[in-house]
């Protein structure tokens, strides 16, 4: 009898220990173009996917290709706007795009959002008489942007209930536009479409 009831403590000891090892929290790396898909929600996917799809685009369009054979147009990058219903790091957009395009040699960039702190640095030059004054950045003499990058990012969701399960669709396009700030032209545009779907079983009316 003492037997059978050590033999049924084991078992149910052993099948606790295999529950809670089973529910023990897992973590690896991954590449954030792999991230699975967890929800409809943007997530880094969907950024790795529109950051190599739009300098893909932009470096291969043959009039930039010409433009930039033999020099480094300077271009400043528009921040992405958000025109979706979710709250989205769009800064994190603008930087992966504006990264990948340095790297490829073919750009050089002004940064908007450094101004406040250029020129509280110009000023500290010029005015604490602790830097020599030959050296010394001036105002007037940054260089202008040849071109403009701006880009949006816009979303549309359905939802359709059928009989056995409800459907949960949501599209995205991501839009830049590459244009000649000296001209007015507009040089170069893409788009990238993606669309997430959700089938969840239907409970309930």
């Amino acid at each position: 009898m003492r037997d059978g009831i050590k033999i049924i403590m084991f078992c149910g000891l052993a099948a606790a220990l295999a529950f809670f090892a089973g529910c023990s929290a897992k973590y690896q790396y991954g590449d954030a173009g792999d991230t699975p898909m967890y929800s409809t929600g943007f997530g880094p996917g969907e950024l790795q996917q529109i950051a190599d799809r739009m300098t893909a685009s932009l470096l291969t369009f043959p009039p930039i290709v010409e433009v930039t054979e033999q020099r480094r147009p300077v271009v400043v990058v528009e921040r992405v706007k958000n025109k979706t219903t979710q709250h989205i790091d769009t800064e994190s957009i603008t930087d992966s795009i504006r990264t990948r395009l340095i790297r490829s040699g073919k750009f050089r960039f002004l940064d908007k959002s450094r101004d406040g702190q250029t020129i509280d640095e110009i000023r500290r030059q010029q005015e604490l008489g602790l830097t020599r004054q030959d050296q010394a950045a001036q105002f007037g003499t940054h260089e202008a942007a040849e071109y403009m990058l701006t880009s949006s990012l816009s979303e549309i969701e359905q939802r359709k209930a059928e009989v056995w399960q409800r459907r949960k669709m949501v599209y995205y396009k991501f839009t830049m536009n590459l244009m000649n700030v000296r001209t007015g032209i507009l040089e170069w545009a893409d788009e990238k479409e993606i669309v997430k779907l959700k089938d969840a079983p239907r409970i309930g009316p």
